[in-house]
């Protein structure tokens, strides 16, 4: 009744409107009355059919505004009407929308009847919670996959970025994060996803299972930019509803990358000048606003973040991968010579990183993580002789040692898909490795 309440309380008796004087791309000109327009405000165009197509203000040019739509632009013409909305960019989530399939506004998508309404409206363009209110990390969180329990063990709030080239297997590690997961719920957002994808991940990766606690946003790379973005927003949003409640969320977004296009796409329409790889200076920008909003909260609820980061060309160092890498808790990087060599998941060890690391990791088995790194790292400065037979054995009792280990590392660092291995497991597994070795010598 709240809820209801509210939104008979945002419902006004007059409608202000104005007229669309022109068309330029993606933008769309709307003439009328400035003073009831402010950026980010709704407007709905109508077409003069049944159809309707909603916008949101992005700037003004003399006195007029240039709005963006949601939807394709398909029957717009000059003179139609644009509604300026009363109501705020808003959504409100409940405990009814787990297991279900929304888009980019917070519509249902997967046919099962329309969504509950909860009582709190959470804006869609929330603002982080301030830094000196927020705790700290909490305990070690439980990923379900050894190569990250292991060597890049990670708390609960904590944000974590998966930077892969295309084709890598980066979305597979999202499906076998979002099953395996020690989280409450998990809210996922898929921004700029393939078509052909979505069905796939929901039935064969995420399955009935993942899917009943799991909140699913879609906007596919065909959706208008406005829908990208708006998607990136929206999976914080929700997430932000349950961590409030007090529940430890895992919030899953795919990709970061696909939401710096969206927003390069409509910063170059609103006539910002591109930088660095033709992003303009909003990406950089809305990247931090989007991205700190993950993480602990004010009260027991927490939002643990992985955000996959689509590497151009595979350059590590891109515009996008570079500032995401500075801002996140983290980075898990996916190599493709690993993957071309058929370990999966393709993760590259010696160049990831967690920066809650080594505080996170259980102190009994510290030492066996530095040990392996280091008999990992040996092997990769001498790989190239190796392969090509030019060491030979009994020259370095270290290189010797790591060349003994390395099959039996990469076989632990090799998971099938449908395959979990708990934290304390993974530990166990890795310990025993090194002292069979040394029962061999």
């Amino acid at each position: 009744m709240k809820a209801l309440a509210e939104q008979i309380g945002d419902i006004d008796g007059v409608n202000i409107y104005g007229r669309v004087v022109g068309v330029r791309g993606l933008m769309v000109e709307i003439a009328g009355p400035i003073h009831a327009m402010s950026v980010g405000a709704r407007i709905v165009v109508e077409t003069g059919g049944s159809r309707t197509i909603p916008c949101e203000v992005i700037g003004f040019t003399g006195n007029n505004a240039m709005v963006m739509p949601f939807a394709g632009l398909e029957g717009v013409r000059r003179g139609c009407r644009a509604v300026i909305a009363n109501s705020a960019a808003q959504v409100r989530p409940c405990q009814a929308w787990l297991g279900r399939v929304v888009n980019a506004l917070g519509e249902p998508i997967d046919g099962k009847g329309p969504l509950p309404q909860g009582p709190s409206p959470m804006p869609f363009r929330n603002s982080p919670p301030p830094a000196h209110s927020r705790k700290r990390v909490g305990a070690p969180l439980d990923l379900g996959v050894r190569a990250l329990n292991t060597f890049l063990t990670c708390c609960r709030g904590q944000r974590m970025g998966i930077f892969a080239g295309s084709g890598v297997g980066k979305s597979v590690l999202l499906s076998m994060l979002a099953r395996n997961v020690d989280a409450a719920v998990s809210v996922i957002g898929l921004i700029g996803e393939r078509g052909r994808e979505v069905q796939e991940f929901l039935q064969d990766d995420l399955g009935e299972e993942g899917l009943s606690r799991s909140v699913v946003v879609i906007a596919t790379s065909d959706e208008p930019a406005l829908m990208r973005r708006q998607a990136a927003y929206l999976t914080l949003s929700i997430a932000e509803y349950f961590r409030d409640e007090g529940k430890d969320v895992l919030c899953l977004m795919d990709s970061v990358t696909r939401f710096a296009m969206a927003q390069r796409e409509i910063g170059l329409s609103a006539g910002e000048p591109p930088t660095a790889k033709g992003y303009t200076p909003t990406v950089f920008t809305e990247l931090p606003k989007l991205l700190e909003r993950a993480g602990p909260g004010m009260g027991e609820g927490t939002i643990s973040g992985i955000f996959t980061v689509l590497v151009d060309g595979d350059d590590h160092n891109e515009p996008v991968a570079d500032a995401v890498r500075g801002i996140l808790d983290g980075h898990i990087v996916m190599q493709r010579s690993i993957a071309e060599r058929g370990r999966y998941p393709a993760i590259n060890v010696l160049k990831s990183v967690s920066r809650t690391m080594p505080r996170s990791c259980d102190p009994a088995y510290l030492p066996v993580i530095k040990r392996a790194r280091q008999i990992m790292a040996t092997y990769a400065d001498m790989e190239e002789l190796i392969r090509l037979g030019a060491y030979r054995p009994g020259s370095s009792a270290e290189v010797d040692e790591a060349v003994r280990l390395h099959e039996p590392l990469e076989e632990f660092l090799r998971q099938g898909k449908d395959e979990a291995t708990d934290l304390s497991s993974g530990y166990a597994q890795l310990d025993q490795i090194l002292k069979s070795v040394e029962t061999e010598r």
